[in-house]
């Protein structure tokens, strides 16, 4: 019997993106009671990878950005045009961003740099004949011929020598072993990227980092209407029953304060359940010391997942995204300067005012490295004389060009030191290094999504039978959707509750970009210059 006295209550587990846009969705669009629903984080904070913040009185950090881009990114949009801002309750985070982007367009100048510190022609893909075939080729394929093949079974060397790979694959953080299926997604989403991704105008960048320019506003919009974070709380299993073809979640096993608790779901209750995390096990380092690459799984963010995959075979096939930690892990860091000469310096060699130039990578790099400049202030409460840039290597076990130590065993200063010989400014490196904190991440798991998978290894959003919870994330599987973007986690809460709630409301269409001849045409013109 349902208790009618008992209004209906929601739980979701994990406090990034997705459970975030869930919860809005439910109250906005669900008419449901913010007071019922519970958020449960493990973490001190909310926000999953979309982080920034001031790690000490001298530093900030954050571990990555994602990319936004104007015409992909519809379930985003659509959540952001009803969140305000912190500063103005009249102006949505949408239309700021939109505002921003106006405001300080991304041109870059110098998108690739070779080992003698010259800016590289990057409008020229570097593409042949053969290249287009082979691209063509993986196009075609349907994703159950594709299977679980790698990038490099599909092209050449010449492909992987291109201004083209170099482009695409530090924009979107590709490896050359990563899931052909997950590239063939890519391409088919950001084609209209092709004729830009030399100066990457058609990112969309946010105010300040995403956490304060999208994070702490939805949160603030999610308290405002009594949706509740709880914070500490680690989900360590999930009860479910089954009847008739019908599954029901019908129990929460948690930990909160070193106590175990459960919570019992009603009929009416409904449970959402992050599975995975692209920056579980995140480690910091510093000026003076290496961020160590955790193996053995230490937060709770894969651990959730792999017990309920042993509980039935559609709930997906962790191991395959978290057993290759070689495959996965990458490193970022992020420098703040207390003095302007960096910037000033990179100005003049790029061209590019701070904020104006997306990602620059050193082709040549023994690490892949690429860094970029925002605009100042990046972060909330950023003094006017701090200034600050973000980069990542992709390479992290190759000994660098100018220090002689790989990325992964490399202190901050080194880092700060490759960085500067990539850059050739020996001149000011002095000055750069006295007024320069690095700090350094270590992410065992940040590009895991992107392994090669088959269909039945990413579970559904709604699993067959579901009636009562769905399954969020970046490894919940949206057909022709994208990994690693923040529109798939948003696109997958819209999707569950609209689902769960019955609501006849439309998920906005994940965008074809070749649906468009207009876009097919500039696309297929870039390919052959």
């Amino acid at each position: 019997m349902i208790d009618s006295t008992r209004e209906r209550k929601a739980y979701l587990v994990g406090g990034g993106i997705a459970s975030l846009a869930a919860a809005a969705f439910l109250v906005r669009d669900g008419d449901f009671p913010g007071e019922n629903i519970h958020i449960l984080e493990e973490l001190p904070l909310a926000g999953g990878s979309l982080d920034g913040r001031r790690t000490d009185a001298h530093g900030y950090v954050t571990r990555g950005g994602r990319m936004l881009e104007e015409e992909a990114y519809t379930c985003l949009w659509n959540l952001l045009e009803t969140i305000p801002t912190l500063e103005n309750d009249q102006l949505s985070v949408r239309q700021e961003i939109l505002d921003f982007n106006e405001e300080v367009p991304t041109e870059a100048r110098a998108r690739l740099i070779d080992k003698d510190h010259r800016i590289l022609d990057a409008s020229r893909l570097g593409l042949d004949t053969h290249d287009r075939i082979e691209l063509a080729r993986l196009l075609a394929l349907p994703e159950s011929v594709i299977g679980a093949r790698r990038i490099d079974e599909f092209f050449s060397e010449h492909f992987f020598a291109t201004n083209f790979w170099a482009m695409w694959r530090t924009t979107f953080a590709f490896q050359n072993w990563h899931s052909a299926i997950e590239l063939k997604r890519y391409f088919l989403r950001f084609v209209q990227e092709f004729p830009r991704i030399h100066t990457l105008s058609g990112v969309r960048r946010t105010r300040l980092n995403q956490y304060d320019s999208i994070v702490r506003p939805l949160i603030a919009w999610l308290a405002g209407r009594g949706v509740r974070i709880e914070h500490g709380v680690r989900v360590t299993d999930v009860d479910f029953a089954e009847a008739d073809g019908v599954r029901r979640a019908r129990r929460l096993h948690l930990e909160r304060g070193g106590q175990r608790e459960s919570v019992e779901l009603d009929e009416l209750d409904l449970a959402f359940v992050t599975l995975g995390s692209m920056t579980a096990d995140a480690c910091y380092g510093a000026d003076d010391t290496v961020p160590e690459l955790v193996r053995d799984k230490r937060d709770g963010g894969w651990a959730l997942w792999e017990t309920l995959s042993r509980k039935a075979p559609d709930f997906g096939r962790p191991a395959v995204f978290n057993g290759n930690l070689a495959e996965a892990a990458w490193e970022s860091f992020t420098l703040t300067m207390r003095s302007p000469v960096l910037l000033k310096r990179i100005e003049e060699f790029s061209g590019n005012a701070p904020g104006t130039g997306a990602l620059m990578t050193f082709k040549d790099s023994n690490w892949l490295l690429s860094v970029v400049v925002p605009r100042p202030p990046h972060f909330d409460g950023q003094p006017a004389d701090v200034f600050t840039l973000w980069g990542y290597g992709l390479f992290i076990d190759t000994p660098g060009d100018h220090t002689g130590r790989t990325m992964a065993e490399s202190t901050g200063r080194e880092i700060l030191d490759e960085l500067l010989g990539q850059l050739g400014f020996d001149d000011i490196a002095d000055e750069v290094r006295a007024t320069t904190t690095v700090t350094t991440v270590m992410m065992p798991y940040i590009t895991s999504q992107f392994a090669r998978r088959t269909a039945d290894d990413r579970p559904r959003v709604i699993p067959h039978g579901a009636r009562n919870f769905a399954f969020l994330g970046q490894y919940v599987e949206i057909p022709e959707d994208v990994v690693f973007t923040v529109e798939y986690s948003v696109r997958g809460a819209m999707h569950a509750v609209y689902a769960l709630l019955g609501l006849d409301i439309p998920v906005p269409p994940v965008h074809h970009a070749l649906s468009d001849p207009r876009t097919a045409f500039q696309a297929l013109k870039a390919a052959f210059a």
